[in-house]
């Protein structure tokens, strides 16, 4: 009896001993990521990006940008590795690190994006998966049939060029409304679009409520692509864009703006003193090529390391001298492609000489499956002087299309192209790392 007293109360207190030792136990899951106040803000105004349109939404992407430039390399690469795909913040996150040439934690979230419209075979190893039936919308007619020429010529050199499947393909002409060409193009069975081209057509189509067959627009719209499309651009956003950023990882942080007033010089000079702050630099003042002395700008604070031109080169021949006498001749000057217009044939051009611009990678170093510049020059008027830019877009044009879902799917997936290296951000927007040339004596070089 009483061992077996003895018996229950050893097992009541194991009992009790076990309990109190399970209650002690706790199972936790992985540690929350815990958002500085500026992480938070930003993540916040991602979320409502959505819900905002026009100069709005622009304003709130901006402060995105100027919130992500408070965090270093490592800092924005440890917060996009905490932030999923299919949080809005990512996008943000994610194109500040394709700006800083940093590599994705992990790829974009694609849901809407419809890869496997018209039965499309599988990709190929090197991700190459065109369309089955194409459209190409493009103004055919009317005042911007010079410049969408070269575009459908550099378009058509790289389709034929290429030895596997190709789409059929059919040209549509927007010169009657972009609107009822898209349609045309739908109704004829069409699973892609390539087009427009004018920035009024690309608004116009985007603005749209639906778009049933997805769409690579060739300009930017006043809104970002919608779920689902992109958009690839030669822009002057582009240009002022990658200048920023070339300066900046240069060590350029106090950099003047000379713009003229043209809207592309306009568009270009905004771009840049955008991307520039948000990088981190500061803009040490923004003059135009009538301003009469530069010296004021080198006596602010933090003195001017850099300047960015938006200017012709007719136009900054007349600057360069100011910039001397204001003691910045051997400062680094980053301009748009625009420095070449207007030179060539003036002994002034020298004027120029060290001038940094973007340019097309396919004169600089070639174009895959495309020959030299020089010898598709010497046989095509649509590739020759300013419209060669417009052919390599072209050519361009047909790279993105084919290869789209592998710029939008692999992560860290770019594709060499005509104008430069192309990659795809979150948004749907193409992005071009062009190449660089360096003006001399009215030459230019890589």
């Amino acid at each position: 009896m009483k061992r077996t007293l003895f018996t229950r109360m050893f097992l009541a207190m194991l009992l009790a001993l076990f309990a109190a030792g399970c209650a002690s136990v706790q199972v936790s899951g992985p540690a929350k990521h815990v958002r500085s106040p500026a992480m938070a803000e930003a993540a916040q105004r991602a979320a409502q990006d959505a819900t905002l349109a026009g100069q709005a939404r622009r304003d709130n992407a901006d402060a995105i940008s100027r919130l992500l430039a408070t965090l270093d390399d490592a800092a924005l690469a440890k917060e996009a590795a905490a932030t999923p795909a299919e949080e809005p913040l990512y996008n943000f996150l994610g194109r500040a690190l394709i700006a800083r040439g940093l590599p994705l934690p992990h790829p974009f979230a694609r849901g809407d994006w419809r890869f496997d419209a018209g039965d499309r075979p599988p990709a190929d190893r090197d991700g190459y998966r065109p369309p089955q039936h194409l459209a190409v919308l493009l103004p055919l007619t009317g005042s911007l049939a010079v410049a969408a020429s070269p575009v459908r010529d550099g378009f058509l050199a790289a389709y034929y060029g290429e030895s596997r499947r190709r789409p059929e393909l059919r040209f549509y002409d927007t010169a009657a409304g972009v609107q009822a060409a898209y349609d045309k193009a739908v109704a004829e069975g069409n699973d892609f679009v390539v087009g427009p081209l004018g920035r009024d057509e690309v608004t116009t189509l985007f603005s749209r409520a639906s778009l049933p067959v997805p769409v690579l627009a060739l300009n930017r719209g006043e809104s970002r692509p919608p779920a689902g499309n992109a958009s690839f651009s030669l822009s002057p956003e582009d240009e002022g864009a990658s200048a920023a950023d070339s300066l900046y990882d240069s060590g350029a942080r106090h950099v003047l703006v000379i713009a003229g007033g043209e809207d592309v010089q306009r568009r270009a000079a905004d771009a840049f003193r955008e991307s520039f702050a948000a990088r981190g630099g500061s803009i040490a003042g923004t003059a135009n090529e009538a301003t009469p002395d530069f010296a004021a700008f080198a006596a602010k604070p933090g003195g001017v390391d850099a300047v960015f031109i938006a200017l012709k080169g007719s136009s900054a021949r007349a600057v360069m001298p100011k910039l001397a006498l204001a003691g910045m001749a051997m400062l680094p000057k980053t301009a748009t492609s625009q420095i070449v217009s207007g030179t060539g044939k003036d002994a002034g051009d020298s004027a120029l000489d060290g001038i940094r611009y973007p340019t097309e990678a396919w004169g600089v170093s070639g174009a895959p499956g495309l020959p030299p510049a020089s010898m598709v020059a010497a046989n095509l008027p649509t590739a020759r002087g300013a419209a060669a830019k417009l052919f390599a877009f072209g050519y361009d044009a047909w790279r993105a299309c084919a290869w789209l879902e592998y710029l939008a799917t692999a992560n860290g997936a770019e594709l060499p192209g005509a104008t430069g290296t192309l990659r795809i951000d979150g948004f749907g927007n193409v992005l071009r790392t062009p190449a660089w040339a360096v003006f001399h004596a009215g030459a230019n070089n890589d």
